[in-house]
């Protein structure tokens, strides 16, 4: 086997695997490494009212995560760019917790956006138990 062929051979190998990524944690799972890191139970009404209040810190366009996502997590939200947001609620979108790198990538730049700051790992695990328990 030439190189190539033995590298595309080994590309489609490792491809479930890379597939498999996308899909790699759940809600219930971030939620219980979040809660573990802050030493809490996750509580649904703590987050929804972090979701909900209005910030300090932040950007003054974005004084709160309802900003772009609205009020209500089962409705789509559009970002300030005009790109629509799906809903977070897991009970309409199911899917929307399972890949790590990405629930990281967003908790990273909407904390930095409407906080100034990371959200700790107790204000994410009570985000993920509301959402969860809509």
């Amino acid at each position: 086997m030439n190189r190539l062929a033995f590298t595309l051979a080994a590309l489609l190998a490792a491809a479930p695997a890379f597939a498999q990524d996308a899909n790699d944690t759940s809600a219930a799972k971030l939620i219980a490494q979040y809660s573990a890191e802050a030493g809490i139970t996750a509580s649904a009404e703590a987050g929804k009212a972090f979701f909900l209040a209005n910030q300090t810190g932040g950007g003054a366009d974005t004084p709160s995560c309802t900003s772009c996502h609205t009020a209500d997590p089962k409705a789509m939200g559009q970002a300030r760019t005009g790109k629509p947001i799906e809903p977070m609620a897991l009970s309409v979108n199911p899917k929307r917790f399972t890949d790590t790198a990405f629930v990281n990538k967003w908790f990273g730049r909407n904390c930095d956006s409407v906080l100034g700051r990371e959200c700790t790992p107790a204000e994410k695990a009570n985000v993920l138990a509301y959402y969860s328990s809509l």
